[in-house]
């Protein structure tokens, strides 16, 4: 839940994850954790998260959806050398701009190839096609770049080079005040603290309250209580009223009521 004073200061992003690959379970994602974790820390929400098949229509529809409605859009897959990497032509007709070879894509590709003695043929070149009016996202571990257009970062999808890519990009994203947390073991099952759980965060309402059950060795079922705030008096104040709360549930239930 958003902190009505720092409206202005939020910063949002959605995650376009795009293969087929990823929804057949051929290739099991690695991407979104490490997008979220990272946007999180410098101060990034991350709202939601799509996965679409590589075909033209499903991701403009997407893009085109989200790219509207949060500050920054980041893609991973569909950007490398085969007849099925359709991200940068879905990309260049969600955005009404046409698309060809960039020469300093085109630069890029040839120095590594002349390095690594690989040719740079018809399959290669197709990764130097860049949508009109996008500048380049670095890629320093294959070379091939990604880019970057209005408000969407289009990145690679192998995690070591979309890694790389977000390392890129992230000096040049603005960012707002960051999401604070704090975690509170309840050593008690989810269920005999939810009622007194929504009383607290009812009365807290500048602070986001989950409750996430677990089982513990010791103390069998149980439960994470995490408050998340902007604002470290605000998620103090909840953090204490949650405590307070789990000391009453704990009385009530040894007192057997």
């Amino acid at each position: 839940m958003t902190v009505a004073p720092h409206e202005k200061d939020v910063v949002t992003a959605a995650l376009l994850v795009i293969g087929d690959e990823i929804l057949s379970g051929r290739t099991k994602d690695k991407n979104i954790g490490h997008v979220a974790d990272y946007l999180t820390a410098i101060g990034i929400d991350l709202k939601e998260v799509r996965v679409v098949a590589d075909e033209e229509a499903a991701i403009v529809e997407a893009l085109n959806a989200l790219r509207g409605r949060y500050t920054y859009v980041f893609t991973t897959g569909g950007i490398g050398p085969t007849h099925d990497d359709i991200t940068a032509d879905s990309v260049a007709k969600a955005f009404g701009v046409g698309i060809d070879y960039d020469p300093r894509a085109v630069a890029l590709l040839r120095e590594r190839f002349a390095k690594t003695g690989s040719t740079l043929n018809e399959a290669r070149m197709r990764m130097a096609r860049i949508p009109k009016g996008a500048d380049l996202v670095v890629n320093k571990v294959s070379a091939a770049p990604g880019f970057w257009i209005g408000n969407v970062i289009v990145m690679a999808g192998v995690p070591a080079i979309m890694q790389a890519m977000l390392d890129e990009a992230a000096p040049k994203l603005k960012t707002g005040v960051k999401m604070l947390s704090e975690t509170v073991v309840a050593n008690a099952r989810e269920g005999d603290v939810g009622t007194e759980l929504g009383e607290v965060a009812k009365a807290h309402p500048e602070t986001a309250i989950g409750s996430y059950p677990f089982f513990d060795e010791k103390f069998g079922p149980n439960t994470n209580i995490v408050i998340r705030a902007r604002d470290p008096a605000r998620l103090a104040a909840a953090k204490a009223a949650v405590e307070a709360m789990l000391v009453q549930v704990k009385a009530r239930l040894r007192a057997g009521r």
